[in-house]
């Protein structure tokens, strides 16, 4: 009977990749071992996705990647250190070979630009001009500084594939070599060249490197020990020890280990990481427990239903890393039309020597060569290269000084395309902080009120509870004093509200049902609105007063509507993008807020992993997303979206897993930069249109014979200077 083998998802850090043909190349060598199902190669994150069965081992997969040029580790979230290491020391090489590299070639530079007529004027020393002065500052760029560039075109030619490095080792040598052996000089055309792109490439892996701080700040959520009854002694034990089954002491204050179910005491839970709910929630026996939330004010004892790498913030981290490798980066212009260009050119080079040899001139082996040089050089891909980063880094610029920062030159180009955002409510589009908005009194007087409340305040002030914090500023606001009599003894009710004694008078302070419990019952000229608020959906705090006072108070607590957020919707949908509510509350408060900013899709009472699933399932019938959200409930979703963005003013864990940042929190810059993000998009086609056509007009001329190899390395240069200059006009641009 045959035996099926089970499969195994791996993932992969990977080493080495200087462009996305490189990504592809990994890809299609993996994909031709026998037992992988899956390969995912992600350029961004410099990460290999696989499905494969049992009998492919990491080790095997390594090997492979190894055998193409490049290395590969086994990815730990929890060893994220050493991955990052490596990480810092590639960019900190790529950064001393690009500043060395800038250093030799500027004098360079200089000598060549001096040569156009509309900068003339600029003196000329004659040693730059100087053969042996030329070759000793460009023979370290092009075969030192240069030599990572060799080597990526050797593995892409070895492995039958050619990327922009090839053309690059092409061109630039032949103009090396043209300058050695012929009569005109060229170093300067592979030396500025070569600083371009490593500069180019510096920029763009300092972006990366940056991809994994969300999962990492997500670890950090993790108890590192868990106190466990083993015996009928409580232990303190590594969390990685904890078993289902396991009884574990939560104190106040205290982050819950793992998922469970309350198995004594009573508490409240600040969920807001995980549901988005922004009001603490009650804890009682029997209630459900989410690891990586933090505990109230009272202890409980929990059993542990789903430990480890089972419970709900583990799969929360794992989602992330899922949708970041998952989704597919911009594949990078260039590096796809390299892929037919770089051989076609290289094609026509090695043709037009030939016919010019054989036919043309026979013969004159000078004049062959300096054509197929010249075809090299013209064709070299500088503005090519530049079209697309630069562009980016105007357009990013110009973001900043909006308050829109990007994590990534993908999400610049990607908010062009957006069409549906979809908005976390508590921090997004709400403020996130519980504020009293209406106070009802019974049985209260106008004498008695400012003594009641200077009670109130004083008793709040022994609580961390957030209501309670609320209430204190309100009283803040209204001018009203805490009773200076020192320390207030009071009694708390876990999960359930306050009492202390002041002055021959009984306060509890707490939930309906608190009060309620106390013998307290709602007033009949007050009933009719906390029977209104309940189904509104608002958080509300009673207050009920016996002894020398009779009463009842009721705070109405709320999270206020950002001032924008009406504005930003409407805005959104000026510009025919549609807005959808996405929270993790519940549904009266989600309906509220929707109606109040206008929108009309509403998803209310989500989980993290359902909101990401929402998204997935839309975006398979052609929607192209954005998230907006500011918590740590938020990262998955960010992180499935087609472009994520993130509420300077939240989570760092939100911030790090998006790609767009609100530095201010203010949504209503969110039109903005999908207005710079079409506006940079069109400045890319536009550049790749001339650098296109450049080349397409350029590369017969040269073929021809008409432009010798220093006119064709000045109109190299010119080009790239369109490109640049046609994207710092961009600079100038407003958005509508």
């Amino acid at each position: 009977m045959e035996t099926l083998n089970k499969t195994t998802e791996h993932t992969l850090d990977l080493f080495g990749m200087t462009c996305a043909n490189c990504a592809l190349r990994i890809e299609k060598g993996l994909s031709k071992l026998e037992g992988v199902s899956e390969v995912r190669v992600n350029f961004a994150r410099e990460s290999v996705f696989l499905r494969a069965d049992d009998s492919v081992s990491v080790d095997k997969l390594v090997k492979t990647v190894e055998s193409l040029g490049y290395q590969a580790t086994e990815h730990d979230p929890n060893k994220q250190s050493e991955t990052e290491k490596k990480q810092k020391d590639y960019i900190r090489i790529l950064k001393i070979r690009f500043l060395f590299s800038a250093l030799l070639s500027l004098p360079l530079f200089y000598g060549m630009v001096t040569h156009f007529q509309f900068l003339s004027f600029l003196p000329m020393p004659h040693l730059l001009m100087d053969r042996w002065v030329q070759l000793l500052l460009a023979t370290p760029v092009q075969f030192l500084i240069g030599f990572p560039f060799y080597q990526s075109a050797y593995r892409a030619l070895r492995n039958g594939s050619a990327n922009m490095d090839v053309l690059v080792v092409i061109g630039t040598s032949a103009a090396y070599g043209y300058s050695i052996f012929g009569k005109d000089l060229y170093f300067e055309t592979s030396a500025v060249l070569i600083t371009f792109i490593l500069g180019g490439k510096w920029i763009e892996h300092m972006a990366k490197g940056k991809s994994s701080d969300g999962i990492k700040a997500l670890l950090t959520l993790r108890p590192e020990t868990a106190t466990v009854k083993s015996n009928g002694v409580w232990t303190e034990v590594p969390n990685e020890y904890l078993k289902q089954g396991d009884l574990v002491l939560v104190k106040a204050l205290e982050r819950f280990p793992m998922d469970g179910i309350v198995s004594e005491g009573e508490s409240f839970a600040d969920e807001s990481m995980l549901t988005g709910e922004s009001m603490p929630v009650e804890k009682k026996v029997g209630d459900k427990i989410l690891g990586g939330t933090v505990n109230g004010n009272g202890s409980l004892v929990v059993k542990a239903m789903k430990v480890g790498n089972d419970t709900t913030l583990s799969h929360i981290i794992k989602s992330v890393e899922e949708s970041l490798g998952t989704k597919a980066p911009i594949q990078r212009i260039a590096d796809r039309i390299s892929a037919y260009f770089v051989p076609v050119v290289i094609s026509i080079s090695m043709i037009d020597f030939f016919l010019w040899y054989f036919v043309l001139a026979p013969g004159e082996i000078t004049s062959a060569i300096e054509t197929s040089i010249a075809i090299l050089v013209i064709a070299c891909p500088c503005a090519l290269g530049l079209a697309t980063p630069i562009s980016l880094l105007v357009g990013t610029g110009r973001a900043a000084k909006r308050g829109v920062l990007f994590r990534s030159a993908e999400a610049l180009e990607s908010v062009a395309k957006i069409n549906t955002i979809f908005f976390d409510k508590t921090g997004t589009l709400t403020e996130g902080k519980p504020k009293v908005t209406s106070v009802l009194l019974s049985g209260i007087t106008e004498e008695t009120k400012t003594l009641v409340f200077a009670h109130i305040l004083a008793i709040e002030e022994t609580s961390d509870h957030p209501l309670a914090k609320a209430i204190l500023a309100f009283g803040k606001e209204k001018d009203y004093s805490a009773t200076n009599h020192g320390p207030v003894p009071t009694i708390t009710a876990p999960g359930g509200g306050i009492q202390a004694e002041w002055d021959g008078n009984l306060y509890f302070i707490g939930k309906q049902t608190f009060v309620e419990e106390k013998g307290f019952n709602i007033p009949s000229n007050i009933k009719s609105e906390v029977v209104e608020w309940t189904n509104e959906g608002a958080s509300l705090v009673f207050v009920g007063i016996r002894g020398n006072l009779e009463g009842m108070i009721v705070f109405r607590i709320e999270d206020q509507i950002r001032d924008s957020a009406k504005k930003a919707i409407d805005d959104l949908r000026s510009i025919g993008v549609e807005p959808i509510l996405l929270t993790g509350d519940n549904s009266n408060a989600a309906t509220k807020v929707a109606k109040l900013v206008g929108i009309v899709s509403v998803y209310a009472s989500l989980l993290p992993e359902e909101k990401a699933k929402i998204m997935k399932q839309l975006k398979s019938n052609g929607v192209f997303s954005a998230m907006v959200g500011d918590g740590i409930n938020d990262a998955p979703a960010l992180a499935a979206a087609d472009v994520g963005i993130a509420m300077g003013t939240g989570s760092d864990i939100a911030i790090s897993t998006a790609d767009v940042v609100l530095v201010n929190g203010d949504i209503q810059r969110i039109v903005d930069l999908i207005r710079i993000g079409k506006d940079t998009v069109l400045n890319i086609r536009q550049n790749f249109g001339w650098a296109l056509g450049y080349n397409l007009l350029g590369i017969p001329i040269a073929a021809s014979g008409l432009l010798a190899p220093w006119v064709s390395g000045a109109a190299m240069a010119f080009s790239s200077i369109s490109v640049v200059f046609n994207a710092l006009r961009m600079s100038r641009w407003k958005s509508n």
